[in-house]
């Protein structure tokens, strides 16, 4: 499946939180949250598919290519508006992640990616995605890995996350809720990526955050160089790879399983 591509010329504010597609120096972050995306999709197949916090929409349109039906349900009036609008094979509601306005057993996957972290009650929201699953329903997450993400602190570097996990902190919580989890994956640096670490001074993320949060313009080499990130140069790697440990990881992806 190809890729979703949608035009530069309607998309949402950049938020530093909601990640928009079409937008050279918001590539990276794009690609590091479409490749998930991507990867996941086939459990999407012929489904009932809730996206809970779908952002830009984007995800929930790829999803939609390939499932039966796609309920896409985010909190802000401006997302649901525009995904209303520009991806009409999505079915938008508008309400809160804590109490989904769903049926129980109504759906056969929740996806929720890079939301969770923003989430002032975790337990309750996964709670809620058990609820409305069917039996033998999955709950696709991600979320940034806390070991990687803010090194050495327990309160998360970045203001607008309110606990970000670890993936035995997942587990925990998914378990807690009654999900089984059937595979925790790792987002990592591909071999190019990590090239391009090693070109930017050890890390690409940090060349991009440093200059941004200062307000430095980029040089040319690093918008260039974003600018051209492709999907296939992150690897998602199970937990149990040797030569990618899941606490090195960028980004987890976890799959649970209404048993």
């Amino acid at each position: 499946m190809s890729p979703a591509t949608p035009a530069q010329t309607e998309t949402l504010p950049i938020t530093g939180e909601r990640t928009v597609p079409g937008i050279p120096e918001e590539n990276y972050w794009f690609r590091r949250h479409e490749v998930v995306y991507l990867d996941l999709v086939t459990h999407c197949t012929d489904k009932t598919v809730l996206d809970a916090g779908f952002g830009e929409g984007y995800g929930a349109d790829l999803i939609s290519r390939s499932a039966a039906k796609v309920i896409g349900l985010d909190y802000d009036a401006s997302a649901a508006a525009h995904v209303a609008r520009r991806y009409p094979e999505v079915s938008v509601l508008r309400g809160n992640l804590a109490t989904l306005p769903l049926s129980d057993a109504s759906v056969d996957v929740v996806v929720n990616f890079q939301v969770i972290e923003h989430l002032w009650d975790q337990s309750q929201f996964l709670d809620e995605c058990f609820r409305v699953l069917r039996p033998g329903g999955e709950l696709l997450i991600s979320t940034p890995n806390r070991i990687t993400f803010s090194p050495g602190r327990d309160t998360p570097l970045n203001p607008f996350h309110t606990r970000e996990l670890s993936a035995a902190e997942m587990t925990e919580l998914l378990e807690g809720s009654g999900f089984a989890v059937d595979a925790m994956i790792g987002v990592h640096h591909g071999p190019r990526l990590r090239e391009l670490d090693a070109k930017h001074g050890g890390s690409i993320i940090d060349a991009q955050l440093d200059r941004s949060i200062a307000g430095i313009p980029w040089p040319a080499e690093l918008f260039d160089d974003v600018a051209a990130i492709r999907v296939d140069d992150f690897l998602l790697a199970d937990a149990d790879r040797a030569d990618a440990p899941i606490d090195d990881s960028l980004d987890l992806v976890a799959i649970a399983v209404k048993r």
